[in-house]
C-alpha cells in the first residue's frame, strides 16, 4: 500500500532552498536519510489493532522528537529555527503519518472502500462563466478546489452540456472530501476562525462531509465549537503552547545550545499522546460505519 509523501516533499524542498546556509545542508541530507528510517521503522510495525496503533505513535514521536531537536533546534545556524512554521516540517510529520492510520490492518472498516485518503485538493465551488450575450462550451463550467492536509475522499468526474448527447462538453476531474482535517503545530485564535470559515466552506460545497482541526500545541483561549461548522478540535499533545518569552531565548543558535536540557525535557513531558489519535480513529470508524436505517429497525426502536 502507497502513501503519500507531504514531509518528504518539504524536507526536499528545505535542502533546494537558497537561503538554506551550506552548514545545514549535510544535516539536511541526513534528515533525509533519517526520514528513510522512520518510513521503515513505520512499515515493520505489526500487531493487533491497539498494539500496532501504540507501537505507530511510539515511532512517530521518536522521530518528531528527533526533528524538532536534532534537526531543527541543533542547528548552528537561525533559519531552520526561526522559520520552521513556514518551512513546515514539523506538520508535515503529521499530514505523512494520518495516512498511515486508514488502513484495514487498524481500521477493518476502510476495506474494500474506493477512497483516496491523504493530502488532496477537494471541491469547493462549482460556478459558470457565460451569458447569453458571451456563451461557452458547456457553459462555461468551473471548478474550484481548496487544498487540505488530510482528507479520506472520493474522485468525482463532471460533464457540462447544453445538449444531451454532450457532443460539445467541457469535463472536470475533482475530489469530494468526505472526511477533512487540518492540521496546525499551533492553534491560535486568527487559525481557529479561519478553520471555522472552511469548515462552513467544505459543509455547504457537501452537505455529508465531516471537518476535524488537529493540532500539537493550543495557544489561546477554548472556543466552543457547537456554534461553528467544526466537527471538534484535538489537541494531540494536550497541552499548551510554551510562553513566548522563553521561545524569545531561543532564537539564537548561541542560546539555544544553553538551554538545549530544559527545551527536551519541555517536549519530552508532553509528546503526541496515544488517546488523542484513537479518538481521531474512533471519529472516522463511526463515520464510516453510518449507514441510512432500515425502515424496519426504525419502527422497532421508535427513533432514528
Amino acid at each position: 500500500m502507497s502513501f503519500p509523501t507531504p514531509h518528504l516533499e518539504k524536507l526536499t524542498a528545505v535542502l533546494d532552498n537558497e537561503k538554506l546556509k551550506a552548514v545545514d545542508k549535510p544535516r539536511l541530507q541526513a534528515a533525509i536519510e533519517k526520514y528513510k528510517q522512520w518510513i521503515a521503522d513505520l512499515d515493520a510495525v505489526t500487531g493487533a489493532p491497539d498494539e500496532r496503533l501504540k507501537k505507530l505513535v511510539a515511532v512517530l514521536n521518536e522521530y518528531r522528537l528527533w526533528v524538532d531537536v536534532d534537526l531543527v533546534f541543533d542547528s548552528p545556524d537561525d533559519f531552520l529555527y526561526r522559520q520552521k512554521g513556514q518551512l513546515k516540517l514539523d506538520s508535515s510529520i503529521i499530514e505523512e503519518f494520518l495516512p498511515r492510520l486508514i488502513q484495514p490492518a487498524l481500521l477493518p472498516a476502510v476495506e474494500g472502500l474506493n477512497v483516496n485518503v491523504g493530502p488532496t485538493a477537494c471541491f469547493s465551488t462549482l460556478y459558470f462563466e457565460s451569458s447569453l450575450e458571451v456563451p461557452a462550451t458547456g457553459a462555461g463550467m468551473t471548478i474550484k478546489t481548496k487544498d487540505q492536509d488530510f482528507a479520506i475522499s472520493k474522485r468525482l468526474h463532471i460533464k457540462a452540456a447544453h445538449d444531451a448527447k454532450f457532443d460539445e462538453a467541457i469535463d472536470h476531474i475533482t475530489n469530494i472530501g468526505y472526511i477533512v482535517a487540518e492540521c496546525k503545530t499551533n492553534l491560535d485564535k486568527t487559525m481557529f476562525q479561519e478553520a471555522c470559515a472552511t469548515a462552513h466552506d467544505i459543509k455547504s460545497a457537501v452537505t455529508g462531509a465531516h471537518y476535524f482541526l488537529l493540532c500539537e500545541w493550543l495557544d489561546m483561549t477554548p472556543i466552543s465549537t457547537k456554534s461553528t461548522d467544526i466537527d471538534e478540535v484535538l489537541i494531540l499533545r494536550k497541552a499548551k503552547r510554551m510562553n513566548s518569552n522563553v521561545r524569545k531565548a531561543y532564537s539564537k543558535a548561541s542560546k539555544r545550545k544553553t538551554k538545549r536540557e530544559e527545551y527536551v525535557k519541555f517536549l519530552k513531558a508532553r509528546p503526541l499522546r496515544l488517546e488523542m489519535f484513537q479518538r481521531f480513529l474512533a471519529h472516522v470508524k463511526g463515520l464510516l460505519k453510518s449507514e441510512i436505517p432500515a425502515e424496519q429497525d426504525v419502527l422497532s426502536k421508535g427513533y432514528f
